[in-house]
């Protein structure tokens, strides 16, 4: 296995007189080296020598390649040129300016391998643990949301098929949903995994990234679904991703407002937030409006999380084919922005 370099090659040596800024890439080396990170990645990625005879790349390079990318909004094959080319890049992933870097196949391979074993959840809830430690992401309250992930392979052309609209934030006690007439014709460039929704007048087809993050906008855990899946219906599944004390507020918007939702809080012997929603004939009072106010204080910093991971990352949109891969990249987007976000450590 080609391992880290922790040797100065003789190019290392002729360029570190260069002043390149790595504040970022020093402070997560030092949390990945507190986790023992290639311990944990090779329960999940072990390779041998490939059929050429030479040795399979470190798991670490591979994981740092990973994280350049989403943070620059790379794709595989401008990564590997990056990685080559640029050095900052190359002395965070541990490579030195003379070896050889993983080709845009090798990292693809790695990705895949992960996702499938759903490695990135227990990645970031190991990150998360370290960070809690360090008393560098307390956690005092959970808030829950979703966000749409387009996928580019969507169907194409004049043709009906089934639309599911956004839970409305009306005066109905149970959510409104309406689909048009089904029609569906088979595509081949289109992603079979994804769905239509229609948010605020506007079709989307991809996916959903249902999130938890802490009080502070820090994500704790993602679950993924098809984008036509509805927000209220997977509270439960989205607080299974992660391990939250008793007595902990879960605060969340209007449309999570339901008598499964309370059960769901209550069981879990979790503080219920969830936002007043007014119902057919019953106006919410003036308590309920001041209650609904002081929960939007902390409920917006999760809407702050989604656009941050847009702005920065481009996260908007779906890098692959398939629920599994999509649910490997909203759970890689969110290791991204909390290692980005942490503070420093000594």
């Amino acid at each position: 296995m080609i391992k880290q370099s922790n040797l100065p090659s003789l190019v290392d040596v002729v360029i570190e007189h260069r002043k390149i800024s790595t504040e970022l890439f020093d402070r997560v080396s030092i949390i990945l080296n507190s986790v023992n990170i290639e311990a944990e990645l090779n329960k999940y990625y072990q390779k041998g020598q490939s059929i050429d005879g030479r040795q399979s790349y470190n798991a670490v390079i591979l994981f740092k390649m990973l994280l350049l990318q989403y943070w620059y909004g790379l794709s595989d094959e401008s990564i590997e040129e990056n990685v080559k080319d640029r050095i900052s890049f190359s002395k965070f992933c541990g490579v030195a300016m003379d070896e050889p870097v993983p080709d845009s196949t090798v990292l693809s391979r790695f990705r895949s391998a992960l996702a499938k074993q759903q490695a990135f959840d227990k990645l970031l809830e190991l990150i998360n643990q370290k960070l809690h430690t360090e008393n560098l992401m307390v956690t005092k309250g959970v808030i829950v949301d979703a966000s749409v992930t387009n996928s580019p392979r969507k169907p194409r052309g004049k043709k009906e098929y089934e639309v599911v609209e956004d839970r409305k934030e009306d005066t109905e006690q149970t959510q409104q949903t309406t689909t048009t007439t089904l029609k569906v014709v088979e595509q081949s460039h289109v992603d079979k995994e994804g769905a239509w929704l229609k948010k605020a007048g506007k079709l989307h087809y991809g996916y959903k990234q249902h999130t938890a993050t802490n009080q502070e906008g820090f994500v704790l855990g993602v679950h993924t679904t098809a984008a036509n899946e509805s927000d209220t219906k997977h509270l439960e599944n989205t607080l299974n991703k992660i391990t939250i004390d008793p007595r902990t507020p879960v605060y969340a918007d209007k449309g999570y407002n339901s008598e499964a939702n309370d059960t769901v809080l209550k069981d879990k012997k979790l503080k219920n937030r969830i936002m007043y929603k007014a119902l057919k004939n019953k106006p919410l009072t003036e308590i309920e409006k001041t209650i609904n106010k002081k929960i939007s204080q902390t409920r917006y910093k999760i809407e702050r999380t989604f656009g941050s991971m847009k702005r920065w990352f481009k996260a908007d949109g779906a890098r692959y084919v398939g629920l599994t891969k999509t649910h490997a990249q909203h759970v890689i987007q969110a290791l991204c922005y909390n290692l980005y976000r942490k503070p420093k450590v000594a």
